[in-house]
């Protein structure tokens, strides 16, 4: 487990800098397991041409059609397909962290791995503040207050193959509307420099975040943040977990409750995806979004 001087320092940094960095976050023989249900999770999104939709249960797929192979760039809630995923997200690491900030009784709005397979290209993410995600403002008390995500390295995390990028303390500048412009497609074009300039952000101050397997890095919803594609010859995969303070949100889904772990009900509840009960039942979506 973490040790309370952990606990305190990356409190410290998060109020701070708008992140932190927990290093050694996962012990070996979590992470080995981690990776190797992953890799299988992979395997199995590749099954589906294109993305394909079960309740909250998605996987993202770019299809051979367009890009001469098939990828997956991007799997969410697949706890509803994996109990182990299901356990993984209430791992008692994670409480031991979100308590001081949020409470112990906790809802999970986003449950995301990211995939930056080579050769993909639409893997980098134009710069952002995670609030334009949260449509449903009414549905939380102070969702900035009230949120904290938190981003695991599963494989190695480096500047050749698209690591985290943030920009320190902007979580102090208000909301600055980051890659609204348009469609508003953070995995469509690279942010350039003059448009961090043109909201206050001097480039110099965006760090890499460089993990390594089993670290963690926590941020907030106003922190600006976002990745260039992968590079590299290896695959690069991210697992992402957003919660929020239970007792002020209508939205997630409960992972802990007085501090004790809870798992998945019997049916999805409303997190992100705003037209969830519109169609509960398996089902192809072909939107080609990327063109």
């Amino acid at each position: 487990m973490l040790s309370q001087q952990q606990i305190e320092a990356t409190v410290e940094q998060f109020h701070d800098e708008g992140y932190a960095i927990v290093r050694n976050f996962l012990p070996e023989h979590e992470l080995l397991e981690l990776q190797k249900k992953t890799a299988e999770l992979r395997e199995i999104a590749l099954e589906h041409p294109v993305t394909y939709r079960h309740g909250n249960l998605t996987y993202e797929i770019l299809p051979e059609e367009h890009f001469g192979k098939r990828y997956v760039i991007q799997a969410y809630w697949f706890a509803w397909a994996d109990a182990y995923f299901d356990k993984f997200r209430s791992n008692p690491r994670y409480l031991q962290l979100l308590e001081p900030l949020i409470g112990n009784n906790i809802k999970q709005v986003t449950q995301q791995i990211h995939w930056k397979p080579p050769g993909a290209r639409l893997t980098g993410y134009r710069f952002h503040q995670d609030l334009r995600f949260r449509e449903s403002r009414e549905a939380y008390e102070d969702v900035v207050r009230d949120t904290v995500t938190m981003g695991l390295a599963i494989d190695r995390a480096t500047p050749e193959n698209g690591c985290l990028k943030i920009v320190p303390r902007s979580h102090t500048m208000g909301y600055l509307g980051l890659s609204d412009n348009g469609d508003g497609q953070i995995m469509k074009g690279l942010t350039q420099d003059d448009e961090l300039v043109q909201v206050g952000i001097d480039p110099s101050r965006v760090i890499d975040v460089v993990l390594e397997p089993g670290d963690l890095v926590v941020w907030g919803l106003m922190t600006v943040h976002g990745s260039l594609p992968n590079e590299s010859v290896h695959e690069r995969a991210f697992a992402i977990s957003s919660y929020v303070r239970g007792d002020t949100s209508q939205r997630g889904e409960w992972t802990f409750k007085d501090g004790k772990p809870q798992m998945l009900g019997e049916t999805p509840q409303l997190c992100k995806n705003e037209k969830l009960f519109l169609n509960l039942e398996p089902h192809y979506d072909a939107t080609k979004w990327f063109l």
